[in-house]
Parts: structure tokens; C-alpha cells; sequence
């Protein structure tokens, strides 16, 4: 039903366009930006287009973050980097019946345009919603819901000239990122964007490249003038956040703080009950750090855009640990030399943590203290005659 309105406002609008020249200058066009969720794909919040023509009475969000997930191959195609995002025309209430929903903000800044300027950008949306040009293959920082909203308005609108709106001049995709992942109901997200995406997110931002995201789209346009006048005229909090505080202790630190603490006292312990427990832990730890290795390697290879290469993760979470977990507590020369060299590959990673060419997450210490920690103690155990 919501496809077929979409449709009907999507067709009505357009006709209005182009059979009825004196409504143009009627247009009323906005920036619309959608607050943080709480899921993974939402916590950067969203951004559309709104095109109001108050003579027909026609008020339409081109919504640039749709897609079909009812594909069978989604989530293959989805792990693999092919995800086809498509513009959508929505009436306006439909648009925010989801950030009603969820209580998430909206805000709206309205663009001071000219006439010529209003026919040209929304022709251009028009065209770009027509089916033959709807679909993009989206791409997590360069090709997505806000930029595609950023192009389309930037390059439909003349003489805009915008202050720098990066927090520093050296900033990075990854620190901008961030910014939304602070509190500790992200910390885990944070932690999986920082492991599975490798060291093309830390690169160095221009100013346009900064609003990919949208509150840096909407710090853009909110400084931005425009013929030597302010390009926003007025702003409107359409909806406030009413979120909840999902604040957690149970974060990537306290978890591998506690894994270290438990390993350090079964280790003075050493009693028979100790080796066994922790021999269990360790086969357990290397196995799951050696699966996130294949993972990181996997997506690596196997993903058709570069967010994913370049991982610096893999100098700990070695794939073959997902081996050596099978046998940790053989007396075996390989396997000693094999802890050796985990615990060198450790020492090294500690001690060239500033230089590395991607910012790791803190929680990441953790996790190669105890690869270190484990492997000096299981090389001490092997005893070769």
C-alpha cells in the first residue's frame, strides 16, 4: 500500500512540474536530517530531500537510503559489498512514520533557492527516481544515502560556498565514525567497524568528502552561503529524540578485562584443576581470535570495494590460531616456536602501536596482552628432550 502511495504522490508530483510552470516558484525545498538509531545501519542517522508545492498541495521526501532485502542473496551480497540502495519518493508522513516509531529527531533546514535553481534540482530528483536511474551500488563512506543527497543538491545549486566544518584538518573517516560510537550501548559496534574494516577508513578527509555522514551534511549547509547570502533560511526540529540510555558495563574491555584477570589467577594457581580450566580457555581464545582472522581475510578478499582491506588486524588475529587451538597442549617443537613466535608478533605490535597506518581499538591491548601473556606461558610449558 505504502509502494503504491509512493507511486501515486511520486507521479502527481511530477506531472505538476512539468504541465504547470507558474507553481515552480511556489516550491518550498528542505534538507531534511534523521537522528542516530539504535541498530548498526542507523546510529549515523539519515537524510532526505523534501520538495513541498504548496498550489497542488504536494509534499514529497526523496528518500535515498531504500533497499530490498527480500532478495535471497541479500545478505551474501551484503557481506560480499553489492548492496544496490535506490532513491524513493515518499509522501511526507509516510517518511516519518519510522522516526515517529523509534523517536528519532528530524530536523529540517529550508534552502534559500532562486526560481531557476528549484526547477533545475527537483527535474534533476525526478530523473534520478525515474527506474532506469534509481539504483547505486552503495558503498559504507563514499557512495551512500547522504552523499548521494549532497551531489544531487550540490550540483544543482550554484555559487555554494561552505566553511570547514571537519573537527580538525588532519580528520578521518574513522574519527568522524566515532563521534556516534562513544557511549558504552555502542561499544561493540565500534569495536566490529574498527576490527572488520581496514586502513582506507583512516584516510585524511577534504571538507566535501566530511558530509558523508548526515550531522556533517547539515553542520555543511547550516554555515554554507549561497549568492553571499546564508543557504539555509530557517531551521525546524520537526521531532525530538526520545531515545532511551541502553548504557551497558558489558563492553569489549570489561570483557577481555575479565578473560586476562581469569587467565592471571588460574595461571598462580597451578593446580591440575587450574591446567585443565585453562587449557580449555586458551584453546577457546585462540580459536575465536583465529576465526576472526578468517573473517577479517575473508572479507578482505572476498569483498568488491576496498573497506575491508589493508586490515592491520590480522598482525594479531592470525587465521592460524584457529589451527593451533586444536592442539595447544601437545608437546610438540613446532608448536613451542609457534607460541614463540606469537608472543614476538605481540611484543612488536605493542611496541609500533602509534606508527601502525590504522587507529586500532583500545580494546584490541587488551586482547594481544593475553595473546602474549598465554603464549610465553604455553612456550614455557613445551618441554623438547
Amino acid at each position: 500500500m505504502k509502494k503504491l502511495l509512493s507511486l501515486f504522490f511520486f507521479f502527481h508530483f511530477s506531472c505538476v512540474l512539468f504541465s504547470q510552470s507558474d507553481s515552480v516558484c511556489r516550491l518550498r525545498i528542505s534538507l531534511l536530517t534523521c537522528g542516530p538509531g539504535q541498530d548498526l545501519y542507523s546510529i549515523w542517522g539519515h537524510t532526505g530531500i523534501r520538495v513541498i508545492d504548496s498550489s497542488f498541495q504536494t509534499d514529497i521526501v526523496f528518500n535515498y537510503g531504500t533497499f530490498d532485502d527480500s532478495d535471497p542473496l541479500f545478505y551474501i551480497k551484503f557481506t560480499r559489498g553489492i548492496m544496490m540502495y535506490s532513491v524513493t519518493p515518499f509522501s511526507y508522513p509516510q517518511f516519518m512514520e519510522e522516526y515517529q516509531y523509534f523517536k528519532r529527531s528530524v530536523t529540517e533546514q529550508v534552502l534559500q533557492l532562486d526560481c531557476r535553481e528549484k526547477i533545475t534540482l527537483v527535474k534533476a530528483l525526478i530523473t534520478n527516481a525515474k527506474e532506469e536511474n534509481r539504483y547505486y551500488p552503495y558503498h559504507f563512506y563514499a557512495d551512500n544515502c547522504t552523499t548521494r543527497a549532497r551531489d544531487i543538491l550540490l550540483n544543482n545549486i550554484d555559487s555554494i560556498q561552505f566553511k570547514d566544518i571537519r573537527p580538525q584538518h588532519n580528520s578521518t573517516y574513522r574519527q568522524l565514525i566515532h563521534s556516534y560510537m562513544n557511549n558504552s550501548s555502542q561499544a561493540w559496534n565500534r569495536f566490529a567497524i574498527d576490527v572488520l574494516l581496514g586502513n582506507h577508513l583512516d584516510e585524511i578527509m577534504n571538507n566535501r568528502q566530511a558530509m558523508f555522514l548526515p550531522d556533517y551534511l547539515m553542520k555543511g549547509f547550516d554555515s554554507a552561503s549561497h549568492h553571499r547570502a546564508p543557504l539555509v533560511t530557517d531551521t525546524h526540529l520537526l521531532l525530538s529524540d526520545a531515545q532511551p540510555d541502553n548504557s551497558t558495563f558489558f563492553t569489549p574491555v570489561f570483557l577481555f578485562s575479565f578473560i586476562l584477570a581469569v587467565m592471571i589467577a588460574l595461571t598462580l594457581l597451578d593446580n591440575k584443576t587450574a591446567v585443565k580450566m585453562l587449557a580449555v580457555l586458551d584453546s577457546l581464545f585462540f580459536l575465536f581470535i583465529g576465526l576472526l582472522g578468517l573473517l577479517m581475510l575473508a572479507l578482505w578478499l572476498g569483498r568488491v570495494d576496498l573497506v575491508c582491506r589493508n586490515n592491520f588486524n590480522l598482525a594479531w588475529a592470525l587465521p592460524t590460531h584457529t589451527i593451533i587451538a586444536f592442539v595447544i597442549a601437545r608437546q610438540k617443537k613446532w608448536i613451542k616456536y609457534y607460541f614463540l613466535l606469537t608472543a614476538l608478533l605481540s611484543i612488536l605490535l605493542l611496541l609500533t602501536w602509534k606508527w601502525i597506518p590504522q587507529e586500532l581499538n583500545y580494546s584490541i591491548l587488551l586482547i594481544v596482552t593475553i595473546l602474549l601473556f598465554r603464549s610465553i606461558v604455553r612456550y614455557r610449558k613445551i618441554k623438547i628432550v
